[in-house]
């Protein structure tokens, strides 16, 4: 008799505690680039190619890719902000700088060339706060992609504090 209450009891509890286990990943928290640090982020970014005497777009994307910032400069090519925005993808995709990603695998750069929205070529970086990707910014418009880096880089440095301490955990 026991046994059986016991199984009972057991059998009850099982269908009662399955679906918090099965719904457990229903809902997803991720930490993502927000729209401030964003904007900043580009805004940096064209600050510090102006002062090169460069006129460039860019933009920043979250960890999914999706744009959150875009800016061109008042003299570069409107095509520099798709170039630009490719360039982020390229980095979210592959979690590399695009340039890195560039030199380590140009085996498979063209077939990824065709993929839309992405484009394998220097000028891409990732922006990690607190260990997580949180997104990427792209850059494109100086006469180079180590020069579109350096503007970016030079943004991601002059925000690094802001950068880190995005992330509460």
């Amino acid at each position: 008799m026991k046994k059986s209450i016991i199984n009972k009891v057991a059998i009850c509890l099982t269908f009662v505690l399955l679906p918090v286990t099965v719904f457990a990943s229903d809902i997803v928290s991720d930490k993502s680039i927000g729209m401030e640090l964003a904007r900043d982020i580009a805004n940096e970014t064209i600050t510090a190619c102006r002062k090169d005497g460069f006129h460039i777009s860019a933009v920043v994307v979250d960890r999914f890719g999706l744009v959150r910032a875009a800016l061109r400069d008042d003299l570069a090519s409107r095509f520099t902000l798709e170039i630009a925005e490719r360039k982020a993808n390229m980095t979210v995709m592959s979690w590399t700088d695009s340039g890195a990603f560039k030199n380590a695998r140009a085996d498979i750069q063209q077939e990824l060339n065709h993929i839309s929205g992405l484009i394998v070529m220097e000028g891409g970086l990732k922006i990690i706060a607190g260990g997580y990707n949180i997104g990427a910014v792209g850059v494109s418009g100086a006469p180079g992609g180590d020069k579109d880096a350096a503007c970016a880089r030079k943004a991601l440095e002059k925000l690094s504090g802001r950068i880190e301490f995005a992330i509460d955990d």
